[in-house]
């Protein structure tokens, strides 16, 4: 009780949330927060299972707290480390013999870390939790938000599709949806907080269910909460994209008008294998499907370089799709076999590394050409920016994002964190925007958006 915790986020926007929740957890149990390693009593890395890359940064970050830990105890002073999340879930056995580590707990573990930790301060024993339910959502538990303009929200866990490259319907268990009614009490404490942006979370959000509502059902009711300026959600599978959601977005202006639409592969042969079940074809028709009714809507997408088996034709066929597509902007990654998927168990990863990066390298230069032209056509227009800070490489800059999602720059001597302004773009690259303020809206947020105390649901 009342020790000092760290606490470091890896990964995705499901991870970030979870953070929260654990703060709240901790907090309520007496533990209280530090700013580094140095001044903690427990250090605990919430960790991602997606790719090697972050698999080989928390093993890199164990190996350092080792002579921590051994000064520490040469000091009798306390200094336990925990891996948490969907990298604690899928490899548990292995982290546990690692010297640095004492915890590891899972995703949907998350309420007994007081207990757990306070065990190991007891027994000097290492202690896990990694099983997955299929009742867990945390509903009732309020995260401890971080500054910043945007709330994450998650509104189900877990995943039922079982692509063959990803690890998580075995890291975070089967699809289950939180009540709507749990969901917008939440949306109306963000209100009442003082953030004008939340986004709505799931790994299949087109999944969501609460009785007789579906996504889009969710998605209307929390358009219409007094006082909510911009809803974003991430990320929807195109297999079971809802034609109705694209009405509710064209319906309600604070619905931002992009959707984050994983490809993965533009072959149907690579498709297959990853058991995505939608074809290249089918993709196409549902991206012509909404910019008919979306016509402005932003569209971005993940693709990944390198599945097993896939050749030069698999690769030019992604090329021509993303060429087709034309997406604004797309994350590209290597294939990176992760244990127990079923790729893992049934392709041998047989794309050399060599291989890999010709292709990732030639992939991108096209996407950044095409998400260039698309952002020059931006010169001359006006976008509406919600304020999220000033910008770290340009003094007296300020930095946000437009309605699309697209990063925006833009000098003023000062301006509100929350604030959404008008800016008429003068030029433009690749990834950014910049242009100049035009006039200020009418909706200004609080500044920093900093959660006030006391709204941390007791356990």
């Amino acid at each position: 009780m009342g020790q000092a915790v760290y606490l470091q986020t890896y990964g995705c926007q499901m991870n970030e949330y979870d953070s929260e929740l654990i703060r709240s957890i901790l907090t309520n149990r007496g533990y209280h927060f530090a700013s580094t390693t140095e001044e903690a009593d427990v250090v605990l890395l919430n960790t991602c299972a997606i790719r090697e890359n972050a698999h080989r940064k928390i093993y890199g970050q164990l190996d350092l707290f080792l002579p921590i830990k051994k000064q520490r105890a040469k000091a009798r002073q306390p200094f336990i480390v925990g891996i948490l999340g969907c990298m604690a879930q899928n490899l548990k056995d292995e982290l546990l013999e690692h010297r640095a580590v004492d915890l590891v707990v899972g995703p949907d573990s998350y309420r007994a870390l007081p207990d757990l930790i306070g065990n190991i301060a007891k027994t000097n024993q290492p202690e896990v939790a990694a099983f997955l339910s299929e009742y867990e959502t945390y509903s009732d538990i309020a995260p401890v938000r971080q500054e910043g303009v945007n709330a994450w929200i998650a509104i189900m866990r877990g995943c039922d599709n079982f692509c063959t490259f990803c690890v998580v319907p075995y890291t975070r268990g089967r699809e289950r949806s939180r009540s709507m009614e749990s969901i917008l009490h939440e949306v109306r404490q963000l209100v009442v907080m003082g953030y004008p942006q939340v986004t709505l979370l799931g790994q299949n959000v087109n999944s969501y269910r609460c009785g007789d509502d579906d996504f889009a059902d969710l998605m209307t009711a929390v358009a219409q909460v007094p006082g909510v300026q911009r809803i974003r959600f991430t990320s929807p599978h195109p297999k079971d994209f809802p034609i109705k959601l694209l009405h509710v977005m064209a319906e309600y202006p604070n619905i931002c008008k992009h959707i984050h639409l994983p490809l993965q592969a533009g072959s149907n042969r690579i498709l297959d294998l990853m058991r995505r079940t939608y074809t290249a074809e089918e993709y196409l028709r549902l991206v012509d499907t909404i910019r008919d009714i979306l016509p402005m809507t932003t569209l971005t997408t993940d693709i990944i370089i390198g599945f097993p088996t896939e050749t030069e034709d698999d690769f030019q066929e992604t090329v021509r799709l993303v060429q087709q597509v034309a997406f604004d902007s797309a994350y590209i990654f290597k294939y990176s076999e992760r244990k127990g998927t079923i790729a893992a168990r049934e392709y041998p990863d047989d794309v050399t590394a060599e291989i890999k990066t010709d292709r990732i390298v030639r992939l991108i230069e096209i996407q950044r050409q095409i998400s260039f032209h698309k952002h020059q056509s931006y010169i001359g227009r006006k976008v509406h920016v919600l304020v999220e800070g000033k910008s770290d490489k340009q003094d007296g800059h300020w930095i946000g994002k437009d309605d699309g999602n697209i990063t925006t720059i833009f000098p003023s001597p000062l301006q509100t964190l929350g604030e959404t302004v008008s800016i008429e773009v003068q030029q433009a690259n690749s990834s950014t925007l910049y242009g100049v303020t035009t006039d200020h809206s009418v909706s200004v947020a609080p500044r920093g958006c900093i959660p006030v105390a006391g709204v941390v649901t007791p356990l």
